[in-house]
């Protein structure tokens, strides 16, 4: 893709440190928000995700140093545990952390697992996890599918916890 005309990619290095990372360190080699293939289409940032609410509130609170601070401006943050009350859709829709770890889903350098990868990607990162990370996107695809078969257009109450899912996976089902 051409960058936009007077546009230039500046890589910068990131250093993370907090609760889960300590000394980790990656470069932002992308525009933010672009450069992402053709099968990879999330119909929302990152931003969107945290306003609208996800993983019960209580993802990324300590990666404000990592983060741009507007991504925490208006999101849905619990004060302690998770809170299904943080969520878009009122529901806790996710496995604990532990369990995805025993899944093998977690890789080291995003212990805190696909939404972790999907922000710095957004941000720019790329590395060679994305293809897998992609592939895991598009495999949660098979929710949509269910939810137009069993739920009335427009029916946001019909299967929350499957549309959470999805919105935790940047797919927006708001729009089926």
């Amino acid at each position: 893709m051409a960058l936009p005309k007077g546009a230039a990619i500046i890589v910068k290095t990131i250093t993370v440190n907090d609760l889960m990372q300590r000394g980790y360190s990656y470069e932002r080699t992308a525009l933010v928000g672009r450069d992402f293939p053709e099968d990879f289409k999330p119909e929302l940032t990152p931003k969107e995700m945290l306003t609208m609410g996800v993983f019960g509130g209580v993802y990324m609170r300590d990666c404000r140093d990592e983060f741009p601070e507007s991504w925490y401006e208006n999101a849905k943050l619990a004060a302690d545990r998770r809170d299904p009350a943080c969520n878009y859709y009122g529901v806790l829709a996710s496995q604990p952390l532990s369990e995805w770890q025993r899944k093998g889903w977690v890789q080291p350098q995003d212990p805190r697992g696909w939404f972790q990868w999907y922000c710095r990607y957004y941000m720019g990162r790329r590395t060679d996890d994305d293809t897998r990370q992609i592939k895991r996107w598009r495999a949660m695809r098979r929710h949509v599918g269910q939810i137009k078969a069993n739920c009335e257009p427009g029916d946001e109450q019909c299967r929350p916890r499957q549309r959470q899912v999805l919105l935790q996976w940047a797919y927006d089902s708001r729009k089926l």
